[in-house]
């Protein structure tokens, strides 16, 4: 599986934004602050509306016409050839380190089934390197792929590339006859790399409605609409962003924190931005030990984590349904570490 980093059927740079100047590969480079600022920006910008798909996640049951609930990806393609355009192919590197997890019960039809677990490290050579996690059921055929696939782009988006995509909560679409889209959501300006670089940013799309609908009014009114819009656009754009966290979370986590924090089950329900604010650093907290997790877990193995979630009562990360319990699984694996290093 490791294979060469990638190769590109289009023209990869003019997707991705200006590139920085090609350097020579025969020693690792050095970067300025100013160019990690440079690239860290480039590798953020979205990537082209031509490269983006979607895919359905939920759909409606007795309902006609069905529909389903879209988000929008990227294939490892995208992310091989943003990279390549910036870095060259001699610029970066990826490892991936295989394993089965034990048997688990699957809950959709309780089936006891093992899970494939893929561990990327990305390294782009002079900024550092990252690793993450994929997995998915062993019985999938496509298991070793979708799983690869998966930590590849999750050890991409901590660089920031494609991570942008977070943001997409769903879109509800109706469906064919096949389960498929009849018609596809238009991205949010925010989402295009045009749209980016003149400075839009999740959240915005709000602002920019209601830009045009404000009639004119004396100074006075018009600053305190000022106001009201600008607290209107912010806690909209909290509630994006802690929306954004559901998949990186897990969607018990996600609504764990939001019970235990907010006593609600959706953050839309929650009218107080500081209380918004309280639940989106609880949920970065979260992700923040989710990422540690990973690293952990790339020096000792899967495997070790199978007995320390029975211990804990879980039949896998996606059972976790609090900080503490997530402490608790990061602790252990940690420790697990440090015993074997």
């Amino acid at each position: 599986m490791s294979a060469p980093n990638g190769h590109a059927q289009e023209n990869p740079a003019s997707m991705a934004g200006p590139p920085l100047t090609t350097l020579c590969m025969t020693t690792p480079p050095q970067y300025s602050a100013d160019q990690v600022k440079e690239l860290v920006a480039a590798l953020e910008v979205p990537f082209d509306p031509t490269q983006v798909e979607w895919r359905v996640t939920n759909t409606t049951k007795n309902q006609h016409p069905v529909r389903g609930q879209v988000i929008p990806y990227a294939n490892q393609r995208a992310y091989t050839d943003r990279l390549n355009a910036l870095l060259t192919p001699a610029g970066w590197t990826r490892r991936y380190a295989i394993h089965t997890s034990a048997n688990f019960e699957r809950s959709k039809d309780q089936k006891i089934v093992a899970k494939v677990l893929v561990t990327c490290e990305l390294t782009i050579f002079g900024l550092g390197s990252h690793s993450a996690t994929g997995e998915e059921w062993a019985d999938d055929d496509n298991a070793g792929t979708s799983a690869e696939a998966q930590s590849f782009k999750r050890a991409c988006s901590c660089f920031g590339l494609g991570r942008y995509l977070y943001y997409f909560t769903g879109t509800w679409v109706d469906l064919n006859d096949r389960k498929q889209p009849k018609s596809i959501p238009r991205l949010f300006g925010w989402a295009t790399p045009q749209g980016w670089r003149q400075g839009l940013r999740p959240g915005q799309e709000t602002a920019s409605n209601l830009s045009n609908a404000v009639p004119s009014k004396n100074a006075n009114t018009q600053i305190a609409d000022q106001r009201r819009d600008v607290s209107t656009e912010d806690r909209n754009a909290l509630v994006r962003q802690i929306q954004a966290m559901a998949e990186p979370l897990g969607r018990r986590l996600y609504r764990g924190v939001l019970k235990t924090v907010a006593k609600a089950w959706d953050p839309r329900e929650i009218p107080e931005a500081e209380v918004l604010l309280k639940v989106l650093e609880r949920m970065q907290s979260a992700e923040r030990g989710f990422r540690r997790l990973e690293a952990a877990l790339s020096k000792v193995g899967p495997e070790t984590l199978a007995p320390i979630l029975r211990a804990l009562g879980l039949n896998s990360l996606d059972h976790i349904d609090c900080m503490e319990t997530l402490k608790k699984v990061v602790v252990e694996i940690e420790r697990a570490a440090e015993r074997t290093h």
